[in-house]
Protein backbone atom coordinates (compact mmCIF):
# COMPACT_ATOMS: atom_id res chain seq x y z
CA UNK A 1 0.00 0.00 0.00
CA UNK A 2 1.32 3.02 -0.93
CA UNK A 3 2.00 6.25 1.87
CA UNK A 4 -0.26 8.59 0.17
CA UNK A 5 -2.90 5.55 0.80
CA UNK A 6 -1.55 4.58 4.18
CA UNK A 7 -2.01 8.17 5.55
CA UNK A 8 -5.96 8.11 5.10
CA UNK A 9 -6.44 4.61 6.25
CA UNK A 10 -5.03 4.93 9.79
CA UNK A 11 -6.53 8.12 10.31
CA UNK A 12 -9.98 6.21 9.79
CA UNK A 13 -8.98 3.50 11.53
CA UNK A 14 -7.85 5.34 14.75
CA UNK A 15 -11.25 7.21 14.42
CA UNK A 16 -13.00 4.40 14.78
CA UNK A 17 -10.96 2.56 17.34
CA UNK A 18 -11.56 6.21 19.27
CA UNK A 19 -15.24 6.31 19.01
CA UNK A 20 -15.38 2.88 20.34
CA UNK A 21 -13.34 3.39 23.48
CA UNK A 22 -15.73 6.13 24.08
CA UNK A 23 -18.80 4.36 24.02
CA UNK A 24 -16.94 1.51 26.49
CA UNK A 25 -15.62 4.20 28.38
CA UNK A 26 -16.64 2.52 31.51
CA UNK A 27 -15.39 -1.15 30.38
CA UNK A 28 -12.33 0.70 28.89
CA UNK A 29 -11.26 2.22 32.77
CA UNK A 30 -12.02 -1.61 34.23
CA UNK A 31 -9.74 -2.85 31.70
CA UNK A 32 -7.38 -0.46 32.00
CA UNK A 33 -7.76 -1.04 36.32
CA UNK A 34 -6.74 -4.38 35.74
CA UNK A 35 -4.31 -4.30 33.94
CA UNK A 36 -2.32 -1.99 36.34
CA UNK A 37 -3.26 -4.73 39.06
CA UNK A 38 -1.36 -7.39 37.18
CA UNK A 39 2.15 -5.17 36.48
CA UNK A 40 1.42 -3.28 40.06
CA UNK A 41 4.09 -5.43 41.61
CA UNK A 42 6.62 -4.61 38.53
CA UNK A 43 5.65 -1.18 38.72
CA UNK A 44 6.46 -0.72 42.69
CA UNK A 45 9.54 -3.01 42.28
CA UNK A 46 10.55 -0.57 39.85
CA UNK A 47 10.41 2.43 41.56
CA UNK A 48 11.80 0.84 45.10
CA UNK A 49 14.73 0.34 43.28
CA UNK A 50 14.77 3.71 41.48
CA UNK A 51 14.70 5.24 44.55
CA UNK A 52 17.18 2.61 46.51
CA UNK A 53 19.89 3.50 43.17
CA UNK A 54 20.65 7.02 43.81
CA UNK A 55 22.94 6.08 47.38
CA UNK A 56 23.50 3.14 46.09
CA UNK A 57 25.22 5.17 42.75
CA UNK A 58 26.98 6.97 45.37
CA UNK A 59 28.41 4.23 47.21
CA UNK A 60 29.13 2.32 44.43
CA UNK A 61 31.26 5.03 43.43
CA UNK A 62 33.15 5.36 46.80
CA UNK A 63 33.90 1.18 46.93
CA UNK A 64 35.24 1.84 43.45
CA UNK A 65 37.98 4.37 44.39
CA UNK A 66 38.62 2.38 47.39
CA UNK A 67 38.65 -1.26 46.24
CA UNK A 68 40.23 -0.35 42.48
CA UNK A 69 40.73 -3.91 41.66
CA UNK A 70 37.54 -5.40 42.83
CA UNK A 71 34.60 -6.77 40.43
CA UNK A 72 31.63 -5.20 39.14
CA UNK A 73 28.88 -7.39 40.44
CA UNK A 74 31.28 -7.39 44.01
CA UNK A 75 30.62 -3.81 44.36
CA UNK A 76 26.98 -3.26 43.61
CA UNK A 77 26.41 -6.13 46.02
CA UNK A 78 28.53 -4.21 48.93
CA UNK A 79 26.86 -0.65 48.14
CA UNK A 80 23.30 -2.48 48.54
CA UNK A 81 23.77 -4.27 51.69
CA UNK A 82 25.57 -0.87 52.55
CA UNK A 83 22.12 0.83 51.33
CA UNK A 84 19.63 -1.47 53.00
CA UNK A 85 22.08 -0.85 56.43
CA UNK A 86 21.64 2.91 55.66
CA UNK A 87 17.85 2.21 55.86
CA UNK A 88 18.16 -0.04 58.52
CA UNK A 89 19.35 2.60 60.77
CA UNK A 90 17.71 5.39 59.98
CA UNK A 91 14.53 3.35 60.50
CA UNK A 92 16.06 2.64 64.15
CA UNK A 93 16.50 6.44 64.87
CA UNK A 94 13.08 7.33 64.23
CA UNK A 95 11.81 4.49 66.18
CA UNK A 96 14.04 5.22 69.44
CA UNK A 97 14.53 8.89 69.34
CA UNK A 98 12.76 10.94 66.47
CA UNK A 99 8.68 9.04 67.37
CA UNK A 100 9.08 9.32 71.27
CA UNK A 101 9.82 12.88 71.03
CA UNK A 102 7.00 13.90 68.84
CA UNK A 103 4.76 11.97 70.91
CA UNK A 104 6.10 14.07 74.22
CA UNK A 105 5.57 17.24 71.98
CA UNK A 106 2.32 16.01 70.97
CA UNK A 107 1.08 15.47 74.80
CA UNK A 108 2.68 18.84 75.74
CA UNK A 109 0.20 20.70 73.07
CA UNK A 110 -2.56 18.96 74.55
CA UNK A 111 -2.01 20.24 77.91
CA UNK A 112 -1.17 23.78 77.18
CA UNK A 113 -4.18 24.25 74.66
CA UNK A 114 -6.60 22.89 77.56
CA UNK A 115 -4.95 25.05 80.11
CA UNK A 116 -4.70 28.43 77.91
CA UNK A 117 -8.25 27.53 76.04
CA UNK A 118 -10.05 29.65 79.06
CA UNK A 119 -8.61 32.81 78.24
CA UNK A 120 -8.32 32.46 74.17
CA UNK A 121 -12.55 31.89 74.36
CA UNK A 122 -12.60 35.20 76.40
CA UNK A 123 -10.54 36.89 73.72
CA UNK A 124 -12.47 34.82 70.59
CA UNK A 125 -16.01 36.20 72.04
CA UNK A 126 -14.97 39.70 72.16
CA UNK A 127 -15.00 39.44 68.18
CA UNK A 128 -17.96 37.41 68.16
CA UNK A 129 -16.62 34.07 67.44
CA UNK A 130 -19.36 31.19 69.36
CA UNK A 131 -16.66 29.33 71.00
CA UNK A 132 -19.37 26.70 72.52
CA UNK A 133 -18.01 23.69 70.00
CA UNK A 134 -14.63 24.13 70.00
CA UNK A 135 -14.72 24.32 74.43
CA UNK A 136 -16.45 21.22 74.56
CA UNK A 137 -14.09 19.86 71.81
CA UNK A 138 -11.27 20.91 73.74
CA UNK A 139 -12.83 19.53 76.72
CA UNK A 140 -13.01 15.92 75.42
CA UNK A 141 -9.88 16.08 74.24
CA UNK A 142 -7.81 13.20 75.74
CA UNK A 143 -4.93 11.06 74.63
CA UNK A 144 -5.92 8.00 76.30
CA UNK A 145 -9.41 7.92 74.89
CA UNK A 146 -7.58 9.14 71.14
CA UNK A 147 -5.34 5.83 71.32
CA UNK A 148 -7.83 3.39 72.55
CA UNK A 149 -10.00 4.39 69.45
CA UNK A 150 -6.93 3.93 67.11
CA UNK A 151 -6.84 0.35 69.01
CA UNK A 152 -10.76 -0.42 68.61
CA UNK A 153 -10.49 0.98 65.00
CA UNK A 154 -7.37 -1.37 64.30
CA UNK A 155 -9.07 -4.01 65.79
CA UNK A 156 -12.29 -3.83 63.80
CA UNK A 157 -9.66 -3.38 60.78
CA UNK A 158 -8.07 -6.25 61.74
CA UNK A 159 -11.32 -8.31 62.11
CA UNK A 160 -12.15 -7.35 58.74
CA UNK A 161 -8.53 -8.28 56.96
CA UNK A 162 -9.72 -11.74 58.55
CA UNK A 163 -12.95 -11.33 56.53
CA UNK A 164 -11.00 -11.01 53.25
CA UNK A 165 -8.21 -12.83 53.43
CA UNK A 166 -7.82 -13.34 50.08
CA UNK A 167 -6.96 -9.66 49.55
CA UNK A 168 -4.35 -9.74 52.16
CA UNK A 169 -2.72 -12.56 50.52
CA UNK A 170 -2.67 -10.97 47.69
CA UNK A 171 -1.01 -7.59 48.94
CA UNK A 172 1.35 -10.00 50.68
CA UNK A 173 2.40 -11.77 47.64
CA UNK A 174 2.84 -8.39 45.56
CA UNK A 175 4.65 -6.50 48.41
CA UNK A 176 7.08 -10.06 48.32
CA UNK A 177 7.35 -9.90 44.44
CA UNK A 178 7.50 -6.06 44.20
CA UNK A 179 10.92 -6.62 46.97
CA UNK A 180 12.18 -9.34 44.69
CA UNK A 181 12.12 -7.77 41.69
CA UNK A 182 13.72 -5.08 43.17
CA UNK A 183 16.66 -6.72 44.36
CA UNK A 184 16.89 -8.38 41.17
CA UNK A 185 17.28 -5.06 39.40
CA UNK A 186 19.59 -3.65 42.21
CA UNK A 187 21.86 -6.56 41.72
CA UNK A 188 21.82 -7.04 37.52
CA UNK A 189 21.38 -3.62 37.03
CA UNK A 190 24.23 -3.66 34.39
CA UNK A 191 23.14 -6.74 32.35
CA UNK A 192 19.76 -5.31 32.30
CA UNK A 193 20.71 -2.07 30.77
CA UNK A 194 23.27 -3.67 28.24
CA UNK A 195 19.86 -5.84 27.15
CA UNK A 196 17.87 -3.01 27.18
CA UNK A 197 20.11 -1.09 24.84
CA UNK A 198 20.69 -4.05 22.47
CA UNK A 199 16.66 -4.76 22.33
CA UNK A 200 16.19 -1.09 21.59
CA UNK A 201 18.82 -0.48 18.98
CA UNK A 202 17.12 -4.23 17.18
CA UNK A 203 14.12 -2.54 17.27
CA UNK A 204 14.33 0.80 16.48
CA UNK A 205 16.23 3.20 14.12
CA UNK A 206 19.88 4.08 15.52
CA UNK A 207 18.25 8.12 15.38
CA UNK A 208 15.34 7.19 17.44
CA UNK A 209 16.89 4.88 19.76
CA UNK A 210 19.50 7.23 20.23
CA UNK A 211 16.94 10.11 21.40
CA UNK A 212 15.41 7.63 23.88
CA UNK A 213 18.51 6.59 25.74
CA UNK A 214 19.33 10.17 25.89
CA UNK A 215 15.94 11.18 27.64
CA UNK A 216 16.36 8.35 29.47
CA UNK A 217 19.55 9.50 30.74
CA UNK A 218 18.18 12.81 31.03
CA UNK A 219 15.62 11.93 33.53
CA UNK A 220 17.42 9.72 35.50
CA UNK A 221 20.57 11.95 36.10
CA UNK A 222 17.81 14.60 37.08
CA UNK A 223 16.33 12.31 39.16
CA UNK A 224 19.07 11.34 40.41
CA UNK A 225 20.75 14.67 41.61
CA UNK A 226 17.21 15.90 42.66
CA UNK A 227 16.48 12.81 45.35
CA UNK A 228 19.80 12.90 46.08
CA UNK A 229 20.64 16.69 46.66
CA UNK A 230 17.39 17.17 48.90
CA UNK A 231 18.10 14.22 51.13
CA UNK A 232 21.64 15.78 52.35
CA UNK A 233 19.65 19.29 52.11
CA UNK A 234 16.75 18.79 54.17
CA UNK A 235 18.92 17.07 57.02
CA UNK A 236 21.29 19.80 57.04
CA UNK A 237 18.27 22.23 57.13
CA UNK A 238 16.84 20.10 60.14
CA UNK A 239 19.46 19.83 62.47
CA UNK A 240 20.24 23.80 62.31
CA UNK A 241 16.99 24.67 62.96
CA UNK A 242 17.00 21.66 65.82
CA UNK A 243 20.03 23.27 67.27
CA UNK A 244 19.54 26.89 66.76
CA UNK A 245 16.46 27.01 68.72
CA UNK A 246 18.09 25.13 71.71
CA UNK A 247 20.06 27.95 71.48
CA UNK A 248 17.88 30.32 71.67
CA UNK A 249 15.64 28.18 74.50
CA UNK A 250 12.13 28.22 71.63
CA UNK A 251 10.07 25.28 72.87
CA UNK A 252 8.98 22.55 70.31
CA UNK A 253 12.64 22.24 68.84
CA UNK A 254 12.59 18.80 67.97
CA UNK A 255 8.83 18.70 66.72
CA UNK A 256 10.05 21.57 64.37
CA UNK A 257 13.18 20.45 63.12
CA UNK A 258 11.27 17.53 61.67
CA UNK A 259 8.30 19.33 60.37
CA UNK A 260 11.12 21.38 58.68
CA UNK A 261 12.88 18.70 57.43
CA UNK A 262 9.35 17.18 55.90
CA UNK A 263 7.96 20.69 54.36
CA UNK A 264 11.71 21.27 52.71
CA UNK A 265 11.12 18.32 49.89
CA UNK A 266 8.37 21.10 48.79
CA UNK A 267 10.60 24.19 47.65
CA UNK A 268 9.49 27.57 48.53
CA UNK A 269 5.68 26.54 49.91
CA UNK A 270 7.41 23.97 52.61
CA UNK A 271 9.01 26.78 54.00
CA UNK A 272 6.26 29.40 55.04
CA UNK A 273 4.36 26.36 56.03
CA UNK A 274 6.62 24.85 58.15
CA UNK A 275 7.68 28.61 59.65
CA UNK A 276 3.79 28.87 60.00
CA UNK A 277 3.81 25.76 62.20
CA UNK A 278 6.73 26.30 64.49
CA UNK A 279 5.27 30.13 65.26
CA UNK A 280 1.75 28.36 66.21
CA UNK A 281 3.85 25.68 68.24
CA UNK A 282 5.67 28.71 70.48
CA UNK A 283 2.59 31.11 70.37
CA UNK A 284 0.94 28.03 72.44
CA UNK A 285 3.95 27.21 74.41
CA UNK A 286 5.65 31.01 74.99
CA UNK A 287 3.55 33.75 73.31
CA UNK A 288 6.33 35.99 73.92
CA UNK A 289 8.94 33.62 71.67
CA UNK A 290 6.91 34.09 68.97
CA UNK A 291 8.72 36.96 67.08
CA UNK A 292 12.45 35.30 68.20
CA UNK A 293 10.83 32.47 66.61
CA UNK A 294 9.99 33.59 63.41
CA UNK A 295 13.22 36.08 63.22
CA UNK A 296 15.73 32.14 64.02
CA UNK A 297 13.75 30.68 61.60
CA UNK A 298 13.82 33.03 58.54
CA UNK A 299 17.83 33.59 59.49
CA UNK A 300 18.72 29.83 59.65
CA UNK A 301 16.09 29.61 55.93
CA UNK A 302 18.40 32.78 54.86
CA UNK A 303 21.66 31.13 55.90
CA UNK A 304 20.68 27.74 54.29
CA UNK A 305 19.24 29.46 50.96
CA UNK A 306 22.33 31.32 49.96
CA UNK A 307 25.01 29.32 51.61
CA UNK A 308 24.32 25.73 51.45
CA UNK A 309 21.73 24.92 49.12
CA UNK A 310 23.33 26.38 45.89
CA UNK A 311 26.26 23.73 46.87
CA UNK A 312 24.30 20.73 47.80
CA UNK A 313 21.54 21.08 45.59
CA UNK A 314 22.65 23.65 43.24
CA UNK A 315 20.56 23.63 39.58
CA UNK A 316 19.92 19.85 40.07
CA UNK A 317 15.99 20.55 38.88
CA UNK A 318 16.78 23.85 36.93
CA UNK A 319 13.30 25.20 37.13
CA UNK A 320 12.69 28.96 37.49
CA UNK A 321 10.75 29.46 40.54
CA UNK A 322 7.47 29.83 38.94
CA UNK A 323 7.66 26.25 37.49
CA UNK A 324 8.58 24.92 39.97
CA UNK A 325 5.49 26.45 42.00
CA UNK A 326 3.22 24.79 39.04
CA UNK A 327 4.83 21.34 39.31
CA UNK A 328 4.24 21.11 43.14
CA UNK A 329 0.44 22.33 42.76
CA UNK A 330 -0.03 20.12 39.68
CA UNK A 331 1.89 17.35 41.57
CA UNK A 332 -0.15 17.47 44.79
CA UNK A 333 -3.52 18.22 43.49
CA UNK A 334 -2.79 14.48 40.90
CA UNK A 335 -0.74 12.93 43.60
CA UNK A 336 -0.77 14.15 46.97
CA UNK A 337 2.78 14.67 49.09
CA UNK A 338 4.21 12.48 46.93
CA UNK A 339 3.33 14.09 43.52
CA UNK A 340 4.68 17.24 44.91
CA UNK A 341 8.20 16.12 45.39
CA UNK A 342 8.07 13.84 41.96
CA UNK A 343 6.49 16.21 39.87
CA UNK A 344 9.33 18.78 40.05
CA UNK A 345 12.44 16.70 38.30
CA UNK A 346 9.75 15.39 36.06
CA UNK A 347 8.48 19.34 34.83
CA UNK A 348 12.37 19.84 34.40
CA UNK A 349 12.94 17.03 32.20
CA UNK A 350 9.90 17.76 30.60
CA UNK A 351 11.70 21.47 30.39
CA UNK A 352 14.75 20.65 29.21
CA UNK A 353 12.99 18.82 26.25
CA UNK A 354 11.17 21.55 25.23
CA UNK A 355 14.18 23.79 25.78
CA UNK A 356 16.62 21.60 23.52
CA UNK A 357 14.29 21.66 21.06
CA UNK A 358 13.68 25.50 20.69
CA UNK A 359 16.82 26.37 20.96
CA UNK A 360 17.66 23.64 17.99
CA UNK A 361 15.01 24.86 15.54
CA UNK A 362 15.94 28.36 16.44
CA UNK A 363 19.11 27.24 14.93
CA UNK A 364 18.52 26.04 12.21
CA UNK A 365 15.51 28.75 11.00
CA UNK A 366 19.44 31.28 11.84
CA UNK A 367 21.14 29.07 9.66
CA UNK A 368 17.90 28.48 6.72
CA UNK A 369 17.61 32.82 7.02
CA UNK A 370 21.50 33.29 6.47
CA UNK A 371 21.49 31.53 3.60
CA UNK A 372 21.14 33.81 0.18
CA UNK A 373 17.90 34.79 -1.00
CA UNK A 374 17.03 33.35 -4.67
CA UNK A 375 18.42 35.25 -7.10
CA UNK A 376 21.26 36.99 -4.85
CA UNK A 377 25.38 36.73 -5.25
CA UNK A 378 26.74 33.96 -2.98
CA UNK A 379 29.72 36.39 -2.40
CA UNK A 380 30.64 39.95 -2.80
CA UNK A 381 31.88 38.76 -6.42
CA UNK A 382 30.01 40.74 -8.88
CA UNK A 383 29.70 39.19 -12.65
CA UNK A 384 31.62 41.69 -14.26
CA UNK A 385 34.71 40.52 -11.90
CA UNK A 386 34.62 37.17 -12.32
CA UNK A 387 34.26 37.64 -16.52
CA UNK A 388 36.95 40.34 -16.63
CA UNK A 389 39.78 38.94 -18.05
CA UNK A 390 43.39 39.27 -15.55
CA UNK A 391 46.07 42.08 -17.51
Amino acid sequence: MEKAKKNPFFLVAFGVVLFVALLNLNYLVAFLNRMIGLIMPILVGLLLAFILSVPMKGLSKLLSRTFKKAESRLIDTLSLILTLMLIAVIVILLCTIAIPELIASVKSIVVLVKMHWPDWAVLLSEYGVDTQMIGTWIEKLDLKSIAERILTGAGSLIGSVVNVASSTVTVVINAVFAVVIMFYVLMSKRDLCRQSKKLLYACCKKKTADRICSVAALTHNTYSRFLSGQCVEVIILGLMIFISFLIFRIPYAGLTAVLTAVFAFIPYVGAFASCFIGALLTLIADPSKVLLCIIVYEAVQFIENQFIYPHVVGTSVGLAPLWTLIAALLGGKLFGLAGMVFFIPLTAVVYQLIRVKINRKQSVDRSDSDLPGDGAPADSHTDSDSDSDPA
